[in-house]
């Protein structure tokens, strides 16, 4: 049997999504035509059924590809800084080492002071940080970089997985 990537196959997965999505759209498509009364059926190249069967072949390769890549991303690991990740781990870390990194981008680029409004003759309030904007700033870039290089890391395992599936049919 044909081989493809576990990188490959992410791609080949949106290639059948979007397959799935005009094989729907065509038998909406064919399964109806307007003619004068008491006129002839056109001829169509392809009908519903054709349509259908198609749609359920790719649906069962989609479904058969999605268990593939699920079953390599929880049997294969990735080691990332002295620890042994799953695939599915590592990318739920990255996802969760990104949005650190965007949290930790809101606190850098605060003021450690601010006067955030005023009240006419009232006393002025100050907001005052409690924490250390710079600390925050620098602790954002080291949760980007690592996102970076384990997501490196994941793109490089991707690619030593073979998976048990023909996708010739789709490139």
């Amino acid at each position: 049997m044909a081989k493809v990537s576990l990188a490959e196959a992410v791609k080949l997965k949106s290639i059948l999504a979007k397959r799935i999505h005009e094989l729907e759209e065509e038998m909406v498509r064919v399964s109806f035509a307007e003619i004068e009364k008491g006129g002839s059926l056109p001829k169509q190249a392809r009908s519903i059924a054709d349509a259908e069967y198609d749609l359920e072949n790719v649906r069962k390769d989609f479904r058969t590809l999605d268990k593939l890549m699920y079953e390599a991303n929880i049997s294969h690991v990735i080691e990332f800084n002295g620890e042994a990740l799953t695939i599915v781990e590592a990318i739920e870390y990255a996802t969760q080492l990104r949005a650190k990194a965007r949290l930790y981008k809101v606190f850098g680029a605060s003021k450690k002071e601010e006067f955030p409004y005023n009240f006419g003759e009232a006393a002025a309030l100050i907001r005052v940080a409690l924490f250390d904007p710079e600390e925050y700033r620098l602790k954002a870039l080291d949760n980007e970089r690592q996102a970076n290089r384990l997501s490196n890391a994941i793109n490089a395992k991707n690619y030593t997985i073979a998976l048990n599936f023909d996708g010739s049919t789709y490139f």
